[in-house]
């Protein structure tokens, strides 16, 4: 039987702890967390992107944030904007 006060063999890390280091490896990469909650309207894309893309929760809100600046930087955001009221998404 190995003896309990062996130093060599280290705990194993907690989930928290993991977490910890995973966004701390992120945030040493330069990325950014960013975090929020979805109304019920924005739920359903979520879902339905989700599962025809098999995107990770990460690719989605950065290919949304990059297609709402694409439409912001081509004059678009207001059509975007217009287009979301009228299917009240």
């Amino acid at each position: 039987m190995a003896n309990s006060t062996d130093s060599s063999k280290k705990a194993p890390l907690t989930n928290a702890e993991k977490q910890k280091r995973y966004r701390e490896r992120q945030k040493n990469l330069g990325k950014k967390e960013v975090r929020g909650y979805l109304n019920d309207e924005a739920l359903k894309c979520y879902e339905l992107i989700s599962e025809q893309t098999d995107w990770t929760d990460s690719k989605i809100l950065t290919n949304a944030l990059r297609l709402t600046y694409a439409a912001y930087k081509n004059g678009q955001i207001g059509l975007l904007s217009k287009w979301l009221q009228k299917n009240n998404l």
